[in-house]
């Protein structure tokens, strides 16, 4: 017999070589109909895996990742089985699970339509009703080389090829289609009840410029009709919200092919920048920052010593000067670095807090590029703090605390990960079990719930991410803290302790907007546009509906800009009606119509993007409710 320990802490006997699915009836039908896969010691594994052991186990439904993963993964097999019998000569490429669904890429003569993912479609649900089982084997290299290529399967050969002479390589078959995959799957096609194919898009194989450019099919998968519906209006509402589409309509932003990946941003889009930026000096300043500013391009040698060379120079840009070769930066800290080492420090002289907004370039693939999300030059807000180790957990704390405050601010939610040292990494394993743990002190000390994600740090410390929550439900990764032993090793940074003996200081890398412009593009979407009154590039449009009333709208105009309010009068000779409409469509939150009844009342007939009219009000008493309004910040 073999003892298997469930999540909620019960244990159960059963009999050995029992299977997931097996556990999973035997606790009830119900859990068994809509288990996903398993989570075995720790491992995510198929339902039809044996537990020969006493072990830990979790049975995933489709409410956790695990699950999601499983059944995606099983949706995406499905989709290319259809594809396979529509499109017997399109080869086979990967088809993993993503965060938000699932996709494949083909090998294809032909180019993908709308019409063919209908016809897709009405082949899955075939699939689907035919309930194949889904059977996974295992073949040596050698076998399972020969069987790919008897399929005539290229892309799967050349997985295999890249795969170790003793590698034991898993497949999965249902009915007619196999697939090398390592799983998990459900159980059988007909576990999936209802799906929808979303896009095409084109695809680098292997995401390689150099390589074929393949036809990739997105699609999404749920286990409720209701639950598909409400995805696909989410995705509709995504696309009005999309920031590149508004960026233009709202003259924020755009984007050239003369400069790839580089964003060049307008008068109304740097209004928002800058008042992004002010917010951000704002509430360092507040904390005890200080500002600084490093060079764009420094010596190799520098990149070397800091170790970005060895694990980042792929995506680093460099040039040559007076026959040195040099390296636009694609990380702050270096400079930070010998701003610090420029000076003796004491420890009465700790903790050093020091914020930069700085440009940075990296290198990332054509194919990967989008909007303001992923470019190659950015602005990180970042900050590097210079401490004892007495005083780390304090200063993670107040880091956690203006990151929560800055979040609260803009109406985010978010959740946080803790990354644990990567594969790639530098510095003694007593180091980094250190740094963790006053990671995790810090998050626990301020009640913060966080998950574990193992082996995702950066290469010289564990970090903290914040992931964000927009309108739509949908996460973002931004601000990060990483705890660093490791480069003041590597840079010599020392300060005089109380024994006046030198000592190594530890040092916190750390970002709450993380790139400027991607902050931007997910403040565009989160708020569809209509940005917050104190953030907004244009808050008050004055609206005479003759031009009798210019000069009164002037004085109105001068009083309300001599209060720092962003305001314009839209003299043009157009009937009011379009005036308000132009207007709504510009996300202007307040319009201000001026007429004879004004001018005569010294008042102004207010209009709320968000509330609607809102009557005739005095502009001095206007002008005081929208100051406090952008005073406090409302959202």
């Amino acid at each position: 017999m073999i003892k298997v320990t469930l999540k909620d802490g019960i244990v159960h006997e059963y009999k050995d070589n029992i299977t997931i699915y097996e556990v999973a009836k035997s606790l009830s039908d119900g859990l068994a109909r809509v288990a996903c896969a398993g989570e075995l010691n720790g491992e995510l594994v198929d339902l039809r895996t044996e537990i020969t052991e006493d072990s830990q186990l979790n049975i995933l439904t489709f409410d956790s990742e695990g699950g999601k993963h499983a059944y995606w993964h099983t949706s995406t097999h499905i989709m290319a089985q259809a594809v396979k019998r529509l499109f017997p000569k399109a080869k086979l490429a990967i088809g993993p699970a993503i965060d938000n669904g699932f996709y494949y890429d083909f090998d294809v003569e032909k180019t993908f339509t709308p019409e063919d993912l209908e016809k897709i479609e009405a082949e899955m649900k075939k699939i689907i009703k035919e309930k194949n089982e889904i059977v996974r084997f295992t073949l040596p290299r050698k076998e399972a080389l020969e069987k790919m290529i008897a399929m005539g399967e290229d892309y799967k050969v050349e997985l295999i090829e890249n795969l170790p002479e003793d590698a034991i390589i898993s497949f999965y078959s249902q009915g007619d289609f196999i697939d090398l995959c390592a799983g998990p799957h459900l159980m059988n096609t007909g576990s999936v009840k209802a799906y929808k194919l979303l896009s095409i898009a084109g695809a680098y194989w292997r995401g390689d410029e150099k390589n074929k450019m393949l036809q990739r099919i997105y699609g999404i998968s749920f286990p409720k009709k209701s639950q598909v519906e409400e995805y696909v209006e989410k995705i509709e509402e995504a696309k009005k919200r999309d920031h590149r589409k508004l960026g233009k309509e709202l003259d924020l932003f755009s984007l050239h092919e003369e400069g790839p990946g580089f964003p060049f941003f307008h008068p109304k889009g740097m209004v928002l920048r800058n008042q992004l930026e002010n917010f951000w000096r704002e509430e360092h300043t507040k904390r005890g920052y200080s500002e600084i500013k490093t060079p764009t391009i420094l010596d190799v040698e520098l990149w070397k010593k800091s170790g970005h060379w060895d694990n980042y120079s792929e995506n680093m840009y460099t040039t040559e000067i007076d026959e040195k070769q040099f390296a636009i930066k694609p990380m702050n800290c270096p400079g930070s670095m010998m701003i610090y080492e420029n000076h003796m420090h004491s420890y009465r002289d700790l903790p050093v807090r020091m914020g930069e907004l700085g440009s940075v370039h990296r290198h990332e693939l054509s194919g990967a590029l989008h909007g303001l999300m992923r470019v190659r030059n950015f602005t990180q807000d970042d900050a590097h703090i210079y401490m004892t180790p007495e005083q780390m957990k304090d200063e993670l704390v107040g880091v956690i605390e203006l990151t929560d405050y800055i979040y609260n601010v803009f109406g985010f939610n978010y959740h946080i990960e803790l990354s644990t040292r990567p594969e790639k990494s530098i510095g003694s394993q007593e180091q980094w079990d250190r740094a963790t743990d006053v990671l995790r002190e810090a998050l626990e000390f301020l009640g913060k719930e966080y998950q574990v994600n193992e082996g995702d740090g950066a290469f010289y410390g564990p970090k903290i991410d914040f992931h964000l929550e927009d309108s739509l439900g949908r996460t973002w990764q931004c601000g990060t803290i990483q705890l660093d032993f490791q480069l003041p090793e590597r840079f010599d940074l020392t300060y005089v302790g109380s024994d006046g003996e030198k000592h190594r200081p530890v040092m916190v890398h750390r970002t709450v907007l993380g790139s400027i412009e991607r902050f931007i593009g997910i403040l565009v979407e989160h708020f569809a546009g209509a940005f917050p009154l104190w953030l907004t590039p244009q808050q008050v449009i004055i609206l005479p509906i003759a031009p009798i009333h210019h000069e009164y709208c002037d004085k109105i105009k001068k009083l309300y800009r001599d209060n720092g309010i962003r305001v314009d009068v839209d003299f043009r000779d157009e009937k009011i009606g379009y005036k308000i409409r132009e207007a709504q469509l510009q996300k202007t939150p307040y319009m201000l119509v001026v007429g004879d009844k004004e001018v005569e009342n010294n008042t102004v007939s207010v209009r709320s993007r968000k509330d609607g009219d809102q009557g005739s009000k005095d502009y001095n008493e206007f002008l005081n409710e929208i100051l406090e309004e952008i005073n406090t910040k409302q959202i």
